[in-house]
């Protein structure tokens, strides 16, 4: 018995598996796919509670004071100053080759097809987003969620929608607040702090943005209120326990969200554009 337990301790250790960063890739890619498939069954019950007669307009009603009203301070704030700041950063670049009068085009075309519904839908995942996220987990924390299931109520159905609806109802109009203080902001900056001239900065601003470039971005703000809502209220129902737990949802729902709405409004803007393209091949007029 000695000479075997010697024996066994002369035996070199058994080396650690070799993980290479392919399996480490093979690994994150499926967990990401079991996650982007998880999120799309709770969004298809989510919109199932939408189009049921069981959604209570008190709720909803509810949702859109939070959601919409309870913004409004925050996203008029941001549009003004970031109009502000981009009359000055493009004043600098474009006065030097004598493209003054052309910054009204160039900028209100910036807010309505991109700055107003990306900082609308970012300000809202940071104030609005996060809050969701954080409530759902402290109710899924205290058994508050499987409380709902046990009486028999969807709780996907009957907390989700509600906030669904009014992010979709809400953001839009958000947006054109956003771009409503952007433009002011813009032209504020430029017909009075610069004195570009008046008549050929409208005169440009309506020779290139559209109808068309206004709807696209409420378009955008549409589909990034619907995502950044589904992706919050998401990882509020799949967070972990205890209070890290409930910090670490609210944390991931505005980074997730903020991730999502930048892929998307690049897809988005790719589409867009040569939607526009295709329907006015010959409309480009040019900066006089």
């Amino acid at each position: 018995p000695q000479m075997s337990t010697a024996a066994a301790a002369d035996v070199p250790p058994a080396d650690p598996p070799n993980v290479g960063v392919t399996d480490l890739a093979r690994v994150y890619l499926a967990n990401a796919f079991v996650g982007l498939g998880d999120w799309s069954l709770f969004s298809a019950r989510a919109a199932a509670g939408v189009l049921s007669r069981h959604l209570k307009g008190g709720e909803v009603l509810r949702a859109c004071v939070d959601v919409g009203v309870s913004s409004v301070g925050v996203v008029a704030v941001t549009g003004t100053f970031i109009g502000m700041v981009l009359a000055v950063q493009t004043y600098s670049m474009f006065h030097q080759i004598g493209l003054d009068t052309s910054l009204g085009a160039i900028i209100h075309m910036s807010v309505v097809r991109e700055l107003g519904p990306v900082l609308a839908a970012v300000m809202l995942a940071g104030r609005v987003g996060s809050a969701m996220a954080a409530e759902l987990a402290t109710m899924k924390v205290t058994e508050q969620l499987d409380a709902l299931a046990c009486l028999g109520v969807d709780p996907v159905k009957y907390l989700v929608a509600p906030r669904l609806v009014a992010c979709l109802l809400m953001i839009p109009l958000l947006t054109v607040l956003a771009d409503i203080m952007g433009i002011g902001g813009s032209t504020l900056i430029c017909l009075r702090v610069f004195g570009i001239e008046e008549y050929h900065y409208w005169r440009h601003t309506g020779n290139y943005v559209r109808l068309f470039d206004v709807f696209s971005g409420l378009a955008k703000a549409l589909v990034f209120g619907g995502v950044l809502c589904l992706i919050c209220c998401h990882r509020g129902f799949h967070s972990k326990p205890g209070a890290e737990g409930v910090g670490r949802a609210a944390t991931e729902a505005f980074v997730l969200s903020f991730v999502a709405i930048l892929v998307i409004d690049f897809v988005l803007a790719m589409l867009t554009n040569g939607l526009n393209t295709w329907l006015w091949p010959s409309t480009a007029a040019k900066v006089a």
